[in-house]
């Protein structure tokens, strides 16, 4: 049976100490959310959603992270049938943007904005710090020597990790416009626009969750294509995709300004429409200078 052998640097190692800020705020922050008692939040009818957003963000987080922290310390990642140096900073950077996306949406959607609540504003302060203790956790591993960071600490790495997040968010954002029209009118208000964008945010965010995993995996040398000619395939085909779904996105709103819409209504109005299109944006931007990475990639070694 083997001893485990535990030394003091490995609990007060700058990566063990932020990773223990960010267990500690994120336990802090998803305890305080789960004790809100119904005056604390909004009474708007998607708030359920959007709370369960952010417990899943926060949740999900704090266990990676433990299991992580625990891994680390009784030195078993080697034991760990994946890429331990890609796995530790794709958690990192996809929690900081998930817990960025959860401190946000938290005092927007979830809090009750009629009165000044302890509880609630506590809520978000300690989200604030579970996302800066994730970005410190991020940085310091970006920060690290070549041999002890894999490729998802190098810049198309973190593009991926962004993908995989304007995905989740993008997913999101269909979803609750969807219900949204189908709460208020029905099936019919629901436009073709908002199911081809859905279809093609779907399809995108598989395919960065396969190149994830695949990196993870350390498959790459396993795939039956060149893996960077697949890359470079996945990233053409989301820039496409996010192109027209970006355009339908600026059309939608344009519809809806010259409606007229209310755009006080910020659950089910032009706001979560205006948020897709920032975000389809932002994503675009992702694949593009990811997209241009690959081919720098494909013409160096096509000289070489």
């Amino acid at each position: 049976m083997p001893v485990i052998v535990l030394e003091a640097s490995d609990l007060t190692s700058p990566l063990s100490l932020v990773r223990m800020w960010a267990l500690l705020s994120g336990c802090l922050t998803f305890s305080l959310v789960a004790s809100l008692v119904p005056s604390d939040l909004t009474s708007d009818t998607h708030q359920p959603s959007f709370r369960i957003l952010c417990m899943f963000t926060w949740c999900l987080f704090f266990i990676l992270t433990l299991l992580i922290h625990v891994v680390n310390i009784i030195q078993f990642h080697s034991l760990v049938p994946i890429s331990w140096k890609n796995l530790t900073v794709t958690v990192a950077a996809l929690a900081t943007l998930m817990t960025l996306s959860a401190t946000v949406t938290f005092p927007w959607a979830v809090m009750c904005h009629e009165g000044a609540w302890p509880r609630p504003i506590a809520a978000s302060l300690a989200s604030c710090l579970t996302f800066l203790a994730y970005a410190t956790e991020a940085y310091l591993i970006r920060n690290q020597t070549q041999d002890q960071k894999g490729y998802m600490a190098s810049v198309p790495g973190l593009l991926k990790v962004l993908q995989l997040w304007g995905g989740c968010e993008m997913i999101v954002l269909v979803v609750e416009q969807v219900r949204g029209a189908l709460v208020k009118v029905g099936l019919a208000a629901v436009g073709w626009q908002l199911w081809v964008s859905g279809a093609w945010y779907a399809l995108c965010l598989l395919m960065s969750l396969g190149t994830v995993m695949v990196v993870l995996g350390d498959c790459a040398g396993r795939c039956p294509l060149p893996f960077d000619r697949l890359l470079a395939g996945f990233s053409l085909t989301g820039v496409l995709l996010y192109v027209v779904a970006t355009i339908l996105c600026f059309t939608r709103v344009l519809e809806l300004r010259k409606r007229d819409q209310d755009l006080t209504d910020r659950k089910t109005g032009p706001t979560l429409v205006v948020m897709e299109a920032v975000m389809a944006s932002i994503t675009l931007l992702a694949y593009t200078v990811d997209l241009a990475f690959s081919i720098k990639l494909l013409r160096d070694r096509s000289h070489a």
